[in-house]
């Protein structure tokens, strides 16, 4: 029996189909005063914005993506300057 020893936050996300998908909490980071997730299944890695109200906290998705690149690389610079561990390979 293969065991799982990931020590990851495990959250589910419900995509606009109403599908369910399974991700690994890889990172929480601030930047520019916004709050974000790097999200990561069996099959993808996703960034979402971390938005917080009355009811708790929701993800929401980003949908530019020049927004999205930038923030992905200042991340990766920040990960490549100071990293906590190892981080199993580039963020795209």
């Amino acid at each position: 029996m293969e065991k799982n020893y990931s020590i990851r936050d495990l959250i589910t996300v419900e995509d606009e189909s109403g599908n369910q998908i399974s991700y690994e909490v890889e990172a929480l980071f601030d930047m520019r005063g916004e709050t974000y997730a790097l999200l990561r299944s069996e099959d993808d890695t996703v960034l979402m914005q971390v938005e917080e109200d009355e009811h708790g906290q929701h993800l929401i998705g980003l949908s530019n993506e020049a927004e999205k690149d930038n923030i992905l690389d200042a991340y990766q610079i920040a990960v490549d300057a100071a990293p906590a561990e190892e981080f199993g390979g580039d963020i795209r």
